[in-house]
C-alpha cells in the first residue's frame, strides 16, 4: 500500500518519488512484457483500440459471420494441407465441412456465404501430390 502524501509536498513530486523508488527496487521488471517493445507503437491511432484488443483476446471476430466462416475455411484448407497425418487433415476438413453445411442450411447474416463444402478426397489427393513433389 502506498503512503499518504505529506502536507506541503506537491502531488507530482510525491508520485515521481514513488515511481523512482519502485523502479530502484526493480518492481517494474516483474511486469509481463518488460523490456519488450510495445506491439502497437507504429500503428496509427485508433480510439477503439481497447475494444478490438479485448475482442481479439476473447476470441471474437469483428468480421460478419459469413466472412469469418470463409476465413476459417481458408485457414482449415491450409492447415489440412500442412497437417502431419492424413487422419488429422481429414479431421480438420470434416470439422469445417460441418460448419459450412450448417451455414448453408441457415445462412448467417451479412454478405452471401459463397462457399461450398470441401471435397475431402480431392484435398487429400492434393496433399499427397504436394508431399511427393516436395
Amino acid at each position: 500500500m502506498t503512503e499518504r502524501k505529506p502536507p506541503g509536498v506537491s502531488f507530482e513530486s510525491f508520485v515521481d518519488r514513488q515511481i523512482r523508488e519502485a523502479a530502484d527496487r526493480g518492481e517494474f521488471e516483474k511486469l509481463p512484457g518488460w523490456g519488450q517493445p510495445l506491439s502497437s507503437l507504429d500503428a496509427p491511432y485508433d480510439e477503439m483500440w481497447w475494444i478490438k484488443e479485448k475482442l481479439h483476446r476473447e476470441g471474437f471476430s469483428t468480421l460478419p459471420p459469413a466472412l469469418a466462416l470463409r476465413k476459417e475455411a481458408e485457414d482449415a484448407r491450409e492447415a489440412a494441407l500442412a497437417a502431419g497425418t492424413e487422419r488429422r487433415a481429414r479431421a480438420i476438413l470434416t470439422e469445417v465441412n460441418e460448419k459450412i453445411r450448417t451455414a448453408l442450411r441457415r445462412p448467417p447474416p451479412g454478405p452471401p456465404l459463397g462457399l461450398a463444402e470441401f471435397d475431402v478426397e480431392a484435398v487429400l489427393a492434393e496433399r499427397r501430390s504436394g508431399r511427393t513433389e516436395g
